[in-house]
């Protein structure tokens, strides 16, 4: 194998990569605000339950939740996932670990 095949290879993951990280910083952040004001209300419900969330999250390795999200929809509810949703799986497991700014981290 020489250099420029492996550039190509090295630019193509390169290319995932930022993809991956521009959507989930698309999701993440919308979901992450009112999360993160939930967190802050004086609300005592609305900041445990938030808090709550923070803990499962935060408390679960990623590879974990990436992998419970890869196969839930099939194992939990019988759909058949194809190739291309291994890519929505990894978005939507970065999007939903985000870690809100104003909190102190798991309760």
């Amino acid at each position: 194998m020489n250099f420029s095949t492996m550039f190509q290879i090295l630019m193509s993951g390169m290319g995932v990569t930022v993809s991956i990280f521009l959507l989930t910083l698309l999701f993440s952040i919308p979901l992450g605000l009112p999360l993160t004001l939930l967190r802050m209300s004086k609300n005592k419900l609305l900041s445990v339950l938030a808090g709550a969330y923070i803990s499962v999250m935060r408390g679960t390795p990623l590879m974990l939740q990436i992998i419970v999200i890869y196969f839930l929809p099939y194992y939990g509810f019988g759909i058949q996932v194809t190739q291309g949703y291994r890519f929505i799986a990894v978005i939507i497991a970065f999007s939903l670990n985000w870690y809100p700014v104003g909190t102190k981290g798991p309760v």
